[in-house]
């Protein structure tokens, strides 16, 4: 039986871009889907992209839970359907 190539990505695809602003592994932060109260760790969750960014979905309901955009010098960082995001300086490669 073929099953067509998964259209996502797991949360686990967040680490990398993360991992320069937290001092934590972030993909073992949980949170409560406030649309389906699905529990689920940022590992769980089904992500979109590359670009423009990432986009992480509840696995339950498809509710977006956090967008991750990267730029050089800078993370922007969007939790929820908010309308707001963080804009988070990291580390540049040295030349």
């Amino acid at each position: 039986m073929n099953q067509p190539p998964a259209r996502h990505l797991d949360g686990n695809a967040l680490a990398g871009p993360l991992a320069d602003v937290f001092t934590v592994d972030p993909t073992t932060a949980w949170r409560l889907c406030p649309t389906c109260r699905m529990p689920a760790t940022l590992g769980q969750l089904h992500v979109y992209g590359p670009g423009p960014g990432l986009t992480g979905r509840c696995p339950g309901c498809a509710d977006i839970a956090v967008r991750v955009v990267t730029q050089p010098g800078f993370l922007w960082l969007q939790l929820g359907n908010g309308g707001g995001a963080f804009r988070l300086g990291v580390p540049t490669a040295a030349p």
